[in-house]
């Protein structure tokens, strides 16, 4: 979808959580908890009303059994009980599948005021059964005296270790993981190069901390052990020559993925403010830029899954009619250092472009200078439905920093899915 015309979809401010790693320190905060403070936090520093909120749109990847409307509940959190949400999933680009579903209701006159979101705390991950253990118990609940002691004598207690959880494609059967290492074969993807770049988005992540790039989005979370108000996955310092020694994880026999060059597994929330530009500045809110445009594509997951940033980026840079040379930043998820040097360079791949994506001319070259200028997904971790949320406000206070126009943020996605956003600064 293109640029709504007329009145135009308008970002006034985004909040996150710090990113912790799993079973640290956002270890005791729900998902719903965890996305309260983090809403709470946004509405108090735009000063919004409540009544001035029309709709909230959450997200999340790893679903909340007691909390299926994730949206909704924060919105009762917060005491807005007449305020309806809903909520959104889309693997990696939920984070983004909120923002463009918000101005998908303002562009469409649904709304003018939307607070769309993602969580995912991985250290709430709901542990599964198996199916005879569901049964059993939900026949005991029923049964009584000796029909339920009949019951439970056919019940094997070695069923009760429960399933852990995985992050396993149900189609092909392979995890994230394995499709990135078949993508570094495919692609030639070197263990150095891979291990540079990790090593690079951890750099520049420290760096853009230090500036005090970070801090400003960042929402203090109170915990049952304390406020925690820093990422914790950042290293500061990291030794080549230690790096290049660590093992395979996914291919340990012929791979090259280790856990330095993966995201890791990550707890944390974030949210974006969205208006019709036209009811900000009613409301007294300076835009800080413009959503100019998104594209959603999919590919067959059988073979490099993860290359939905390719054929994503081009559909959203003909939607916002600018080329990759018009682009000021380009964020591209790092779901692996492998996944993102493969669309780069697949990016400025004629014969893939024609081939595979259907283009007659590619799209280029990214400059180096401008991707991830601040790190990314490998240095500050992924919590998935957060991801999207975390990359658009960075962005926008990267192209301020930086005088920019306009920056490109993309995501691969579990399934075969991509996304890619044209972000416009707000003059």
């Amino acid at each position: 979808m293109a640029e709504a015309k007329g009145d135009r979809i308008a970002i006034v401010g985004g909040a996150r959580s710090p990113f912790a790693k799993s079973w640290s320190s956002l270890n005791d905060v729900d998902p719903v908890e965890l996305s309260t403070q983090v809403a709470r936090e946004l509405i108090f520093r735009l000063d919004l009303k409540p009544e001035w909120i029309d709709h909230f749109v959450w997200g999340t990847v790893v679903a909340v059994p007691r909390s299926p409307n994730i949206a909704r509940e924060v919105a009762m959190n917060l005491g807005m009980y007449k305020t309806p949400g809903f909520s959104v999933t889309r693997a990696c680009a939920t984070g983004f599948q909120s923002v463009t579903t918000a101005a998908e209701m303002i562009g469409s006159g649904h709304a003018d005021v939307v607070i769309a979101g993602g969580v995912d705390v991985l250290s709430h991950a709901p542990v599964t059964y198996r199916k005879n253990v569901i049964d059993t118990l939900q026949k005991a609940q029923k049964a009584k005296g000796a029909a339920l002691v009949k019951t439970l004598a056919g019940f094997n207690p070695l069923h009760l270790f429960p399933t852990p959880p995985a992050l396993t494609e149900r189609y092909t059967g392979l995890t994230m993981g394995q499709h990135a290492e078949l993508m570094a074969q495919n692609f030639d993807i070197s263990r150095e190069d891979q291990d540079a770049f990790a090593i690079a988005s951890h750099e520049k992540a420290a760096a853009a901390v230090d500036a005090g790039h970070i801090a400003q989005d960042i929402v203090p979370i109170r915990t049952a052990k304390g406020m925690v108000s820093e990422d914790n996955l950042i290293r500061r310092s990291m030794n080549p020559d230690k790096v290049a020694k660590l093992r395979p994880v996914f291919d340990k026999k012929n791979g090259t993925i280790t856990a330095a060059s993966s995201s890791p597994l990550t707890d944390g929330a974030a949210a974006v403010a969205v208006m019709k530009e036209s009811k900000a500045r009613e409301l007294g809110l300076t835009p800080l830029a413009y959503v100019r445009s998104w594209d959603y594509p999919a590919i067959d997951p059988r073979e490099n899954m993860l290359l939905g940033n390719v054929h994503s980026i081009p559909g959203a840079l003909d939607r916002a009619g600018v080329t990759l040379d018009d682009i000021d930043l380009v964020d591209i998820h790092e779901a692996f250092a492998a996944q993102v040097l493969s669309n780069v360079r697949l990016l400025d791949d004629a014969t893939f472009m024609s081939e595979e994506v259907g283009r007659s001319s590619v799209v280029g070259e990214v400059d180096p200078d401008k991707l991830n200028v601040w790190g990314g997904s490998i240095a500050f971790g992924h919590p998935f439905a957060a991801t999207g949320g975390r990359m658009i406000t960075m962005m926008l206070n990267a192209l301020k920093e930086r005088d920019g126009e306009l920056a490109l943020t993309s995501a691969c996605a579990a399934g075969g899915l991509g996304v890619a956003m044209v972000l416009e600064r707000a003059s």
